[in-house]
């Protein structure tokens, strides 16, 4: 048997639960049993004439031949993905398929852009994954996405990043807090302060964890909590006091129930990237969202923070 016999949607199954390391959770993104799955992966691997998976606990790792294969696999689903497009814009369809990453933090405005995108490209496709900074930076490195919106460039992986906005963090409290309306506070005013943090590796985190380093700072107490809604809603009630993006929290400011502490060098600033891999050829989809983001990126974001 030949590889040649292979189809395209046993390639398709393959990449998923390759990606997925686990037949069940592919099975659920593809639609499909369990068990046709595993037929499809069995004929797979007859096909290429070696076991594709071997299994580790209840989780699926990839043989060396599964690995060989998986990197093909990949690129020819890149390729028909970019014939797709090419046939689109051909016949005046605007198609194709942006698969984009976005961290926790860039959820509040990625909607709008690609929103704003896409009016000029109606027959795109959009596949947007929203996931804490660790996740975006491993779907970036495996080629399963176009583009990623962060904050920091990810210094272990080599990139091609590009800043579209502006990116303000700062030190945020509910109203009542006794230094709400204090300013030109300096940071070792909130020693005592029990801060409400992201976890580590967070582009969030990073960016604090400079600000006391410079500072030569050391909170009280910190609390980590994996999620800025949940530190938004703790800070809300009382538990302590929030490091966060500004970006987060328009809607509570707006609403008089956060405030912003009026902290001596912040609010920090950063920048918002969009970054690929530069050995990726980049579809003509992800260049034109990539080029709308330089020319109208930062505007939109503060239409979509503005309500």
């Amino acid at each position: 048997m030949s590889l040649d016999q292979a189809t395209l949607r046993q390639l398709r199954i393959f990449e998923c639960a390759a990606r997925h390391a686990h037949l069940g959770r592919a099975a659920d993104e593809l639609g499909l049993t369990q068990p046709a799955v595993s037929i499809q992966l069995a004929r797979l691997a007859e096909y290429a004439g070696a076991e594709l998976f071997e299994r580790s606990g209840r989780r699926k790792r990839l043989t060396e031949t599964g690995a060989a294969l998986l990197v093909e696999v990949r690129a020819i689903l890149d390729r028909l993905r970019e014939a797709d497009e090419t046939l689109g814009a051909l016949t005046g369809g605007g198609g194709g398929v942006l698969r984009v990453a976005a961290t926790t933090t860039a959820e509040y405005f990625v909607p709008r852009l690609l929103a704003g995108f896409r009016e000029k490209r109606p027959g795109l496709r959009i596949r947007l994954m929203v996931s804490n900074r660790e996740a975006v930076i491993h779907d970036l490195a495996d080629g399963l996405v176009d583009l990623a919106i962060m904050g920091r460039p990810p210094q272990s992986l080599t990139t091609s990043a590009a800043p579209f906005a502006p990116h303000p963090l700062a030190i945020v409290a509910a109203p009542g807090h006794p230094l709400a309306r204090r300013r030109r506070l300096p940071l070792a005013a909130l020693a005592g302060e029990t801060f409400l943090i992201r976890e580590p590796g967070s582009g969030t985190r990073l960016a604090m964890e400079q600000l006391f380093a410079e500072a030569a700072f050391l909170p009280s107490e910190r609390i980590e909590i994996g999620s800025n809604e949940t530190i938004k809603q703790a800070v809300m009630a009382g538990m302590g006091v929030g490091f966060l993006s500004l970006h987060t929290v328009g809607l509570e400011r707006a609403a008089g129930r956060l405030v912003v502490l009026g902290v001596a060098a912040t609010p920090v600033m950063r920048q918002w990237h969009v970054i690929h891999r530069p050995q990726q050829r980049l579809t003509a989809a992800a260049a034109a969202f990539r080029e709308h983001l330089a020319e109208a990126g930062a505007r939109e974001i503060e239409r979509a923070l503005a309500g």
